[in-house]
């Protein structure tokens, strides 16, 4: 019996050796191969994910474009072409730089002719690379990316006339050059007529017969076409099971330029060596945090959160030692140093640009520079620079002021500094409008607070948005926190002025806090209040089409929107006990008497993932679950942390709860996952919440690790017992980024029931 122990045992150790590589993962399961690009594919109100494939960062991305009108893409029933996006943002408001579909039979005219029926069973979905059946023609579909170019190969049936499409949207230009290439451009985003995006197409079979989408022959050389809405066929004689690939480097300098990306990229008609490639590269990347333990499914879900955080946000539009800026209209040098073309950082700020100081550190001083550059170029910083800003505050303030406090420091502070300093005090706050300041702003600067207007008020600012309105409550408290983060950098730089003013700017959230109901409130400009005690319902709180007083949610969330400080609004609230049931109200507060959740959900579309009032599905709730460990009570923490996880994530086509918003989502899970999480970023604390993982390494570089390992965690083992840092006990529920970034080893006990003595002394709080 003792020998036979002995050789299962030994066959145990055996699989573990054969099977399982350095992360813990099943032999033939890397990191890559448990990324689901369509999770989030069917949104639950508003924008669902597109299954992209790209490189990281990279400045174009290829995506299947389905029934038009339909947002949930997953429940699609046809495929009307594959489309190319470049900048942050461009899917959603339904911009694509190129288009490309193939067909057989007879030419068709209509563009909306060539759309295919196809099934998610004959559909392969990775980062690297989409395949699908377009089954009404019997085409099998293949494309991968690299960083400026990409490539399609098309398996087609046994037919007279096998097509190819090529379309362009708006002022475009295209031309036939020879029976293989062709060229053009497209005015690309949409509404800044001077920047152009450039293509140059390969293709490998020359081309029997091109032609005009209105049916008119072409010939190589001839004059090229212009106009909107415009593009080229191409059309072959096919045998059964031949393919051709099409190949095309794309450019915001020139087609020229187009070509040399193509050719510096992509060598000759190897697909699957190209793919592979790209296999390679998601790996690489993935790899920076290799997980051990959790199920499959959490497995899925942490790897493709992963893969969407190294996606659109963030794109480097560089092209082999220049970059074309939008901001300019200008061709630059980039001097070494890539440039970004940075999303809006309402929402990135929070956890996004957070996760990347962490996982990439070898980009975010170019990502600083890109700011700067910006300002150099526009004389406005981040947001400021944007053609169309979008949503509140100027939160580049907060990602630079992280970035600078997290030791990333090569780039110019003092320029940095002067433009978020001439955003705080010379940039309009009104949401959604970029410019110099008006006279709410002067309201704000002399008396603590955006002013709202009164109840029956007509709004007579021309500059606010008749749908966006003020969002008085919002601006304020996204303000403070904006002053807080300037203040540390002038703190850090010796400006004793503007740190003693900034700080007291950040304290503006006490104006708004209205003590006879515990909620943050509007007041107009006059100093009132724009409800008495018994009007305001902190549930219906938005006024006229919810963005009255907040952004895109209610008083229960706004009002904990003071990461900066948070002992603060526990002041405010009446000490921790006090504070702490606050937050259990809010994750149990229902709709009350006045109406359904439907109505909740009509005045407040952007509020998915809701346990009771807390809403998940948005961005500004995101640090609230993190804030009992302020309170002495870490374990409801870990407790909420992991209720939100459980319920509004997973590996199916519903697994994201709201507008995934380019990876703001997915930052939080992975984050969290891992077992931590950056309540105020500016501030280089880390909060300690539940891991979901029996062990969690972070690869930092040059050799360093930062390994979390969870001891007997599982989903009933959710609540910490006790901690060790470095081998030393960890009695805080929080940690510094040096800790982090030195590399460490954090080691948490976990078990059933709550430890409610661990981090529950005010000296173990979390610091700020």
């Amino acid at each position: 019996m003792k020998t036979k122990s002995i050789r299962i045992l030994l066959l145990i150790i055996l699989f573990k050796l054969l099977f399982l590589n350095h992360s813990g993962i099943a032999f033939g399961q890397e990191p890559v191969d448990y990324v689901n690009p369509n999770i989030g594919s069917i949104g639950h109100l508003l924008t669902a994910t597109t299954p992209d494939v790209q490189v990281p960062r990279g400045m174009i991305r290829l995506i299947p474009m389905t029934t038009p009108g339909i947002r949930d893409n997953y429940l699609a029933d046809k495929i009307y072409s594959f489309s190319t996006i470049s900048l942050p943002s461009d899917f959603s408001r339904g911009i694509s730089a190129f288009s490309i579909m193939a067909t057989t039979g007879k030419l068709k005219v209509d563009p909306n002719g060539y759309a295919s029926w196809f099934d998610h069973d004959s559909e392969k979905a990775t980062p690297y690379c989409y395949s699908v059946l377009l089954e009404d023609y019997g085409i099998e579909v293949e494309c991968s990316a690299t960083q400026h170019s990409s490539v399609y190969r098309f398996t087609f049936p046994e037919a007279a006339n096998s097509n190819v499409y090529l379309k362009l949207l708006q002022n475009a230009e295209i031309k036939l050059l020879n029976d293989n290439t062709i060229e053009g451009s497209q005015s690309y985003p949409k509404g800044d007529p001077k920047r152009r995006i450039y293509f140059h197409s390969e293709f490998s079979k020359p081309i029997g017969l091109c032609g005009s989408l209105i049916g008119e022959e072409i010939k190589a050389g001839e004059k090229t076409q212009t106009g909107n809405n415009i593009g080229i066929y191409a059309t072959w004689s096919t045998k059964k099971g031949e393919q051709i690939q099409i190949k095309t480097g794309f450019s915001y300098i020139s087609v020229q330029q187009a070509k040399e990306n193509l050719e510096k990229e992509i060598v000759g008609w190897d697909f699957d060596k190209m793919k592979n490639n790209g296999r390679k590269i998601w790996n690489e990347a993935l790899n920076k945090v290799q997980i051990q333990g959790g199920t499959e499914s959490q497995k899925t879900t942490f790897f493709t959160a992963l893969y969407r955080v190294y996606g659109r946000k963030t794109t480097n539009i560089s092209e082999y030692g220049k970059y074309y800026s939008g901001f300019d209209h200008q061709v630059h040098p980039t001097e070494g140093h890539d440039f970004y073309q940075l999303g809006e950082s309402w929402g990135s700020f929070r956890s996004l640009f957070p996760l990347g100081l962490i996982l990439e550190p070898e980009r975010q001083n170019d990502f600083v520079r890109s700011y700067i550059r910006m300002y150099e170029q526009t004389n406005w910083l981040g947001d400021a620079a944007l053609n169309e800003r979008v949503m509140t505050g100027w939160h580049e303030t907060a990602s630079i002021t992280d970035a600078y406090r997290k030791g990333f420091r090569d780039f110019d502070v003092e320029k940095a500094y002067n433009g978020m300093r001439k955003n705080l005090m010379e940039a309009t706050k009104i949401p959604w409008r970029n410019g110099l300041a008006t006279e709410l702003d002067t309201v704000y600067n002399q008396k603590g607070f955006f002013p709202a207007l009164a109840l029956g008020q007509k709004e007579w600012v021309k500059k606010v948005d008749s749908f966006e309105k003020r969002q008085s409550v919002a601006v304020t408290l996204e303000s403070c926190l904006d002053d807080w983060c300037l203040a540390q950098m002038a703190k850090a730089l010796n400006k004793k002025g503007d740190y003693d003013y900034f700080m007291k700017r950040s304290q503006n959230y006490q104006n708004l806090y209205d003590a006879r109901i515990g909620f943050m409130a509007p007041k107009t400009a006059d100093g009132n209040w724009v409800f008495n005690e018994k009007q305001l319902d902190p549930i219906w709180s938005g006024g006229q089409g919810g963005r009255d007083y907040y952004t895109e949610t209610n008083a229960w969330t706004y009002t904990f929107q003071v990461q900066h400080n948070v002992p603060g609004l526990i002041s405010l609230m009446g000490g921790n006990d006090k504070f702490a049931d606050k937050l259990d109200g809010l994750f149990q507060e229902q709709f009350g008497g006045k109406g359904a959740k439907f109505d909740f959900l009509k005045q407040f579309p952007d509020g998915t993932g809701l346990i009771g009032q807390y809403n998940h599905g948005n961005q500004p709730g995101f640090h609230i679950a993190y804030l009992y460990n302020y309170a002495g009570k870490p374990w409801k923490t870990q407790r909420r942390v992991r209720e939100i996880m459980k319920i509004w994530y997973n590996d199916g086509p519903l697994g994201i709860c709201g507008d995934e918003d380019e990876g703001e989502l997915s930052s939080w899970y992975v984050f969290s996952a891992m077992g931590f999480y950056p309540v105020c970023p500016g501030s280089p604390v880390y909060d300690i919440g539940s891991p979901l993982f029996e062990k969690a390494t972070i690869n930092l570089g040059n050799g360093k690790t930062f390994v979390i390992e969870s001891k007997d965690v599982s989903a009933k083992n959710k609540y910490i017992q006790s901690a060790s840092l470095n081998g030393k006990p960890l009695n805080s529920p929080w940690f510094t980024h040096a800790d982090l970034a030195n590399g460490g080893h954090l080691v948490f006990q976990m078990g059933p029931r709550p430890n409610e003595q661990w981090g529950n002394h005010p000296k173990e709080f979390p610091v700020q």
